[in-house]
């Protein structure tokens, strides 16, 4: 043990007083003191120390990936942080149960009390979603409108000082686009890529044509979502095209960096790309937890008000389910499935390139010349 340190207390070193102090009911104020009212402030108070200690880990991840060059030594522990950052998520996620005790009468025994607060002044959770990549341009209309509107000044100038710098989206955007892909005389993996794709996607136009248990309608249907598959994959081929379709929502990477990623997902197991494809799998995660806590808690409204206005004034229950759907982070990695090839169709790598990713991670990788990313 460390010596010359002053004992400490548990209920001191936790401050507890002031924490089991901080619980004020607003119906007691008004002498009419609702029972459940001491529920619903004790789970938000939680939730507002979780977002505190997810951003403690995402600002931690932002500031290993906010440098010229990101060691690969670091990736570890930034894989880490995310899987703990998702543990929390979950948990979270579990915690909406416990405020589902309570009944909508019960509730609206205490709501009126607390106009015009709401869910969307939580100033952490906003800090949350802009540090991932929720910023505003990419928000839907009525956030874009509203997201700053019902702020304290010092609040709002906290949150527009965030969205000038760059998230964690854009720090591994950037990452991703500098990453080296394989190519190597006489090798290009993007030609192979390119010949297997074009046999699996006419495979499957055949298959739809002379499908007989599909009827024409259905035919017509299943081409048309032929056709749009068959587009985005032309995308990956032409930066042209993908920019028109990135300028339309379709994607949101910069191409070098979708191409990156999934070089990474379809060599995933090779040694030099595990921790990579760990991260982007990571992300992919905290992005679906977070989508899974907007549906469960526009769920939980809609039980709880119906189609009622929120007390922050928005529309409720329509809101936040139109947030679920459209306030997505790192959709592209979710949609990367549509590009990635069974194992059987990828192109076999030269020895030279195996030889290189089998050393990486060895005690000669030092001696191995590699760009850093």
């Amino acid at each position: 043990m460390k010596k010359n340190v002053e004992p400490c207390y548990y209920g001191d070193y936790l401050q507890l007083e002031k924490i089991l102090g901080a619980q004020s009911l607003q119906s007691e104020k008004y002498g009419d003191a609702a029972h459940e009212e001491m529920l619903f402030i004790v789970v938000h108070q939680v939730y507002e120390l979780w977002f505190k200690q997810i951003l403690h880990e995402l600002n931690a991840v932002i500031d290993c990936f906010n440098q010229t060059v990101v060691r690969d030594q670091e990736l570890p522990q930034v894989v880490h942080r995310l899987h703990r950052i998702i543990q929390i998520q979950k948990l979270m996620n579990d915690q909406i149960a416990i405020m589902e005790t309570m009944t909508p009468q019960q509730f609206l025994s205490f709501r009126d009390y607390l106009v015009p607060a709401s869910g969307f002044q939580s100033i952490q959770f906003k800090r949350l979603e802009i540090s991932l990549g929720l910023k505003r341009d990419f928000r839907i209309d009525f956030d874009k409108q509203s997201f700053y509107n019902r702020l304290t000044d010092a609040d709002r100038a906290t949150l527009e000082s965030l969205e000038s710098k760059p998230s964690l989206f854009e720090l591994v955007d950037k990452w991703l686009a500098r990453m080296p892909l394989l190519k190597t005389e006489g090798f290009d993996f993007w030609i192979y890529y390119k010949d297997a794709a074009d046999t699996m996607l006419d495979e499957d136009y055949h298959t739809i044509l002379t499908n007989p248990t599909l009827t024409e309608k259905e035919k017509r249907q299943e081409l048309k979502e032929w056709e749009a598959t068959k587009r985005s994959f032309d995308a990956v081929f032409d930066e042209g095209l993908f920019e028109t379709l990135r300028a339309d929502g379709k994607f949101r990477l910069s191409h070098k960096a979708l191409l990156s990623a999934l070089f990474i997902k379809q060599y995933s197991e090779e040694p030099v790309f595990n921790l990579p494809f760990q991260l982007i799998t990571a992300l992919t995660e905290i992005d679906e937890q977070l989508t899974i806590w907007r549906y469960r808690h526009a769920m939980m409204v809609q039980r709880m008000l119906g189609t009622k206005i929120g007390t922050g004034g928005s529309s409720g229950h329509h809101y936040l389910k139109k947030t679920t759907e459209s306030n997505r982070i790192y959709l592209d990695f979710f949609n990367m499935a549509t590009f990635l090839l069974p194992k059987s169709r990828l192109p076999t790598l030269p020895v030279s390139i195996c030889k290189l990713l089998g050393n990486f991670y060895s005690s000669s990788a030092a001696k191995t010349k590699w760009p850093q990313l």
